[in-house]
């Protein structure tokens, strides 16, 4: 199976474009109205200070993005970072807070059709609805409509709506600057509120700063990502500013601020004042032009998140299911745009501006903190081309900035994103916890650093990890033998596509307080038994975390550990008298009290050697197990399989053992069947092979102990390695005594 990868076909003025093309739409087209209404002239200065909020963020997404060019974007960059728990806050954040920005866009769109062609209202089960409303929802029903089919022409078109829109200004701008007035501008600040409405009006339109986020969203389809991104990200800002604060300043030089304060078409009356008919017609076929590419960008943008989200198992994957005859998600694209059209109905061009604005911020906080995050822990992978300049004062301003700018929304806006945020927790605690595989950079580093930090930080980073991916636990403790066990381990990792988890138990004599030992134990040796760990994972390519635990209890302890770092599978080496019960990989007391939630793998090593593999079975689920780490073996290291099968009648026998192969894919392994004494046939065929692997008796613990075992007396007698296998099971307390 290979993975999928998307083909790197966006040059640097594509990438450029798709940034201009999501801002341009709402910030000069639709809000200066609202922002002159509260500010004034001071709306410019909210322009200026929204933009150097989005630069901020835009450097830090800049570092990620050329680190780790994948579809996605700041949702990718928060969840390989901060882990699935942040993860699904980030990508319900940027889903809904796009379905949002979506929605203003084609009200927009609406206000702008409904000045040259009256739209009556129209009244629906007893709700009237606005012809600005009713326009809105036609134009999102036909972009949404024009992704889902994927129309090829709407992606060559956005480069050419952006340079119409920036040339129609650029006229504009000429024009205000030619009339423009000073005077006009004063006083800059509104004298009976002071500076009181700056922060509030740079909420209102930080909807207009999104698009450069999307950027890194198609990161993956960059050519030269290293390069073109952080250009494209900062240049977007950069350029996108600069017209805001330039065309509203000539604006409000060049006309009373009258004419501009709550006209929600304002640059469209200016444009009429001061060009004529031709360029009143010009800005609003370029309002128009805006508000729908900022539509479709952001609809675009929206089905690469959740493209994104179902790559990581944070949603269904069945969502980006392909279409077979449009090749586009549909099912992604259908739910985003009834989203969309359910916001238009509900809420006003405000409120969806608002909306939009302090969930990105949510967003753009975590992104920064994201960016603290991997520079922090330094995973080696972490290569970016592109370095954040004054690092870290600028991702902190960037976090502050952004989750502080959340404060001065209005209480119903503040609330509705801590809904988001509460829902987005409870999806991954109920959905995505159980299916998610990746654990994320933050919790692997507070993990591995868990012997410097306090209990309840590593118990509260263990307990967010996901559970969706498989985890495979080592508990290290000779140097001698951790190759082996790593190497084990680290087949069956692969072949489950999981990470290795390497553990070092220290045990501390019960006299001695647990934290004092923290503070007097010298941790080299463990460092140098969990640190070759490491290489020898890096080797077999398998992700790895490791952990020192300092303990009162020793083999015990093993078992806590397995449950506390979620393991799937334990592989642990044999030693004398080590299991308490003979044959069985959990202690006397273990065995009457609990069952086993997780599989295990006990291997009395005489020098792993997986060529020639000898696989006794009877049946039962232990022989299931042990078939499959045969499997493994064979896939990974080139092992042969042998299969033994001990039977009263030979015919019978070869029956049973030919159908239990081939239903566990092991048809072609050589297949023998003897019939006498257990022990002494695999005794005879161990002769010859190289690892001897074998079920955990099903014999209860009562009837092992009076009776022996026939494990027990092969492990003993045999030469080669041999490895015990146990699967998880969950049996009452007779049957774990008496069998």
């Amino acid at each position: 199976m290979t993975d999928e990868e998307l083909a790197k076909d966006l040059g640097p003025l594509a990438a450029l474009t798709i940034g201009i093309g999501t801002m341009i739409g709402a910030g000069i087209f639709v809000l200066p109205g609202a922002a002159v209404q509260q500010a004034g002239p001071l709306a410019a200065a909210a322009f200026v200070l929204g933009g150097v909020i989005a630069l901020l963020t835009a450097m830090s997404a800049s570092e990620l993005g050329t680190a780790m060019p994948k579809s996605g974007g700041a949702y990718y960059y928060i969840n390989h970072a901060l882990g699935p728990l942040f993860g699904s806050v980030a990508g319900w954040g940027n889903w809904m807070g796009l379905a949002f920005a979506s929605a203003f866009y084609m009200t927009g769109f609406g206000q702008y059709v409904v000045t040259f062609l009256p739209i009556p209202s129209l009244v629906l089960g007893g709700i009237t609805v606005s012809g600005v409303k009713l326009v809105a929802l036609a134009g999102g029903l036909l972009f949404v409509f024009i992704n889902y089919v994927g129309a090829k022409e709407t992606g060559k078109l956005q480069n050419a709506i952006v340079l119409i829109l920036l040339a129609i200004l650029a006229v504009f701008t000429v024009f205000g600057l030619l009339n423009a007035d000073l005077a006009k501008l004063r006083p800059f600040v509104p004298p009976d509120k002071g500076v009181s409405p700056l922060l509030p009006v740079t909420g209102l339109i930080f909807v207009s700063y999104l698009g450069f986020v999307q950027i890194t969203s198609v990161a993956e389809e960059i050519k030269n990502p290293g390069k073109n991104l952080p250009r494209a990200v900062l240049g977007s800002v950069v350029i996108v500013t600069l017209v805001y604060a330039l065309v509203l300043l000539t604006v409000l030089a060049a006309v009373d601020n009258s004419l501009v304060a709550g006209n929600e078409t304002a640059v469209v009356d200016v444009a009429r004042l001061l060009i004529g008919p031709v360029g009143a017609g010009a800005m609003l076929f370029g309002g128009l032009l805006a508000t729908a590419s900022s539509a479709n960008a952001s609809i675009l943008a929206s089905s690469r998140i959740n493209f994104a989200m179902g790559r990581d198992r944070i949603v269904s994957e069945e969502l980006n299911e392909i279409h077979p005859r449009f090749g586009t998600p549909y099912r992604s694209i259908a739910i985003t745009g009834g989203f969309i059209l359910l916001f238009i109905l509900l809420a006003d061009v405000n409120t969806l501006a608002n909306a939009g604005s302090v969930l990105h911020l949510i967003i753009y906080g975590l992104l920064n903190v994201a960016l603290i995050v991997m520079r922090v822990s330094d995973p080696e992978d972490y290569q970016p081309d592109y370095r954040v300049p004054l690092y870290p004062i600028t991702p902190i301003l960037g976090a502050i900035t952004s989750f502080a700018l959340m404060a001065f929304f209005a209480d119903n806006i503040v609330l509705l994103a801590a809904g988001f945020v509460v829902f987005a927790m409870l999806w991954y605690a109920a959905y995505a916890r159980t299916r998610a595989t990746k654990q994320g950079i933050l919790g692997k580093y507070l993990l591995q650093q868990s012997e410097q930090l306090p209990d309840a930080a590593v118990s509260a980073a263990t307990s967010v990890q996901p559970d969706g991916g498989y985890r495979v636990m080592v508990p290290l403790s000779n140097p001698e033998s951790e190759r082996d066990l790593i190497s084990l381990a680290g087949a069956v990792t692969k072949a489950n596509d999981g990470t290795l988890v390497g553990v070092h138990i220290v045990k501390v004599p019960d006299q001695t307080a647990l934290e004092s030992a923290r503070e007097e134990y010298d941790f080299a040796e463990a460092d140098r038994l969990l640190e070759q760990a490491r290489v020898d994972a890096d080797e077999l390519g398998v992700d790895i975390e490791t952990h020192t635990v300092l303990s009162h209890r020793s083999f015990e302890e093993v078992f806590d550990a397995a449950e506390t770092y979620s393991a799937d599978l334990v592989v642990m080496g044999w030693g004398p008298d080590s299991h308490g019960s003979p044959g069985r990989a959990e202690s006397a007391f273990e065995e009457i009290t609990h069952a086993l939630p997780y599989d295990v793998l006990v291997l009395k090593d005489r020098g792993f050697d997986p060529s020639h593999v000898l696989v006794p079975t009877a049946g039962g689920p232990d022989s299931d197990l042990s078939a499959s780490i045969a499997s493994v073996l064979r896939e990974f290291c080139d092992a042969e399989i042998e299969l033994l099968h001990v039977a009263d009648d030979r015919e019978a026998g070869e029956q049973f053992l030919r159908e239990w192969a081939d239903e566990r894919g092991l048809g072609d392994a050589t297949l023998t069947v003897e019939t006498g004494d257990v022990e002494r046939a695999i005794e005879s065929h161990a002769t010859d092979a190289s690892l001897l692997v074998v079920g955990a008796t099903e014999r209860g613990l009562l009837s092992r102990l009076v009776r022996g075992t026939v494990v027990m007396d092969v492990v003993d007698d045999v030469e080669c390695s041999v490895l015990l296998a146990e699967r998880s099971r969950a049996r009452s307390i007779r049957e774990r005594l008496f069998g």
